[in-house]
C-alpha cells in the first residue's frame, strides 16, 4: 500500500474532498471535516478510531495516539503497513462514519457507502 492507494480509497467516499496542509499532509475531509490525514514527506497516516480500537492499536509497535487529537481518539501510523491493508480499510472507513455523522450537512446516505466500499447495511422499513 502506498499514498496513492489510500488517497483512491478515501476520494471513494461520498462528498469526499482533499486539501494540502500544514505543509505537506494530506486531508481527506466530509463537510469541512477531516476523517484522515497522510503525512507526503514521512509517510504517515492519521485516523479518527472508536474507544476500543484505539485502546487496541496503541498497544501495536508503529502506531502512538496522534499528536494534537489523540485525546479524541485519532491514532498516528508511523508506517503506511503498520497494519494490513483490509483491516486499514475498515479502520479509515469508520473514520469516516464516524466524522461524517457529525459534519454539517445533509446526512451521508449509507446506500453510497455500499456502493463504493462494498459493505452492505439493511435499510430500516417505514411505516
Amino acid at each position: 500500500m502506498n499514498v496513492d492507494t489510500i488517497r483512491e480509497f478515501c476520494l471513494a467516499f461520498p462528498r469526499t474532498t482533499e486539501n494540502l496542509q500544514w505543509g505537506e499532509d494530506l486531508c481527506f475531509k466530509i463537510s469541512g471535516k477531516i476523517f484522515a490525514i497522510v503525512s507526503l514527506d514521512n509517510q504517515r497516516l492519521c485516523f479518527k478510531c472508536t474507544p476500543e480500537s484505539f485502546a487496541e492499536l496503541v498497544e501495536r509497535e508503529d502506531i502512538h495516539p496522534a499528536p494534537y487529537v489523540g485525546r479524541y481518539k485519532w491514532v498516528m501510523l508511523h508506517r503506511l503497513d503498520a497494519v494490513r491493508w483490509e483491516e486499514l480499510k475498515e479502520l479509515v472507513r469508520q473514520s469516516f462514519e464516524m466524522v461524517a455523522a457529525k459534519a454539517p450537512g445533509k446526512r451521508i446516505r449509507k446506500e453510497s457507502d455500499v456502493l463504493k466500499h462494498g459493505r452492505q447495511k439493511k435499510r430500516k422499513k417505514r411505516g
